[in-house]
């Protein structure tokens, strides 16, 4: 098996789930081939960054130099897995992702996108239109727009400032800590405001999903009447399929 190195802490909850899906998705795949307890699991190393440092440190839109330092912080990390012997990496969060171009200059060891995992997802589904939900970050940039469109689906053009303002009030203060008693409501009403029918909504932060615990670890699924995409379980899949290749006969 592959060693996977996980960048977490953007935030803890989601770190959390990704090694948990991680290690119960391996365990899932040996158990299939009748291994015998304890079930085998990939070897991971998580190199935990600290959030309030990386929120404090972002940059803006369409100007590269002040992202810099937040750069930085998320390169050294990747570092510090790659010297660990991590064979590739995630990052356990969407928000860094809009920054992957410039967080892999110097790292050698392959990092996954959540994009790719994330548009392949929403392209089985069959829908030809994608709402993104996420940080101010992820809804202000057009990474996902951009490889969804690869895959022939149309991403939301930037919702109003106040929407995007309350997606990421929404962020802070129902899934910091995981998902609030309320939070699946508070996200379904913003869902009911707008995603079309037949739009995948994309929930493109890694805590978003845990307002469904009952498909956290379903790539896509459906509830409230909406059809959603999960890119952590999207990810964390594309993450088992590398880790396990040889064991899969890849």
């Amino acid at each position: 098996m592959k060693k996977i190195g996980i960048l977490g802490g953007v935030g803890w909850a989601s770190t959390i789930d990704y090694y948990r899906a991680i290690c119960a998705g391996a365990g899932h795949f040996f158990a299939e081939r009748g291994a015998s307890a304890p079930l085998p699991v990939p070897p991971i190393t998580i190199e935990s960054v600290v959030q309030a440092q990386t929120r404090a440190l972002r940059g803006r839109p369409g100007d590269e130099a002040s992202w810099a330092a937040f750069d930085a912080v998320f390169r050294e990390a990747m570092l510090t897995l790659e010297r660990a012997g991590c064979d590739f990496a995630v990052i356990a969060s969407n928000t860094p992702h809009a920054r992957l171009h410039a967080i892999r200059d110097g790292v050698m060891m392959p990092i996954l996108s959540i994009f790719d995992a994330t548009a392949k997802a929403a392209a089985q589904t069959g829908a030809a239109n994608a709402l993104v939900l996420g940080t101010t970050v992820t809804m202000q940039a057009r990474n996902y727009a951009a490889v969804l469109a690869e895959h022939g689906i149309t991403a939301n053009e930037t919702l109003p400032e106040a929407e995007v303002a309350e997606m990421q009030a929404m962020i802070d203060e129902d899934f910091h800590g995981g998902a609030s008693a309320g939070a699946q409501a508070r996200l379904l009403r913003f869902c009911s405001k707008h995603a079309q029918p037949g739009t995948a909504v994309l929930l493109a932060c890694t805590e978003l999903p845990l307002a469904f615990p009952e498909h956290v670890d379903d790539v896509s699924f459906e509830a409230g009447g909406f059809l959603f995409v999960n890119p952590s379980a999207a990810h964390v899949a594309a993450a088992l399929d590398l880790a396990l290749e040889e064991e899969r006969g890849g």
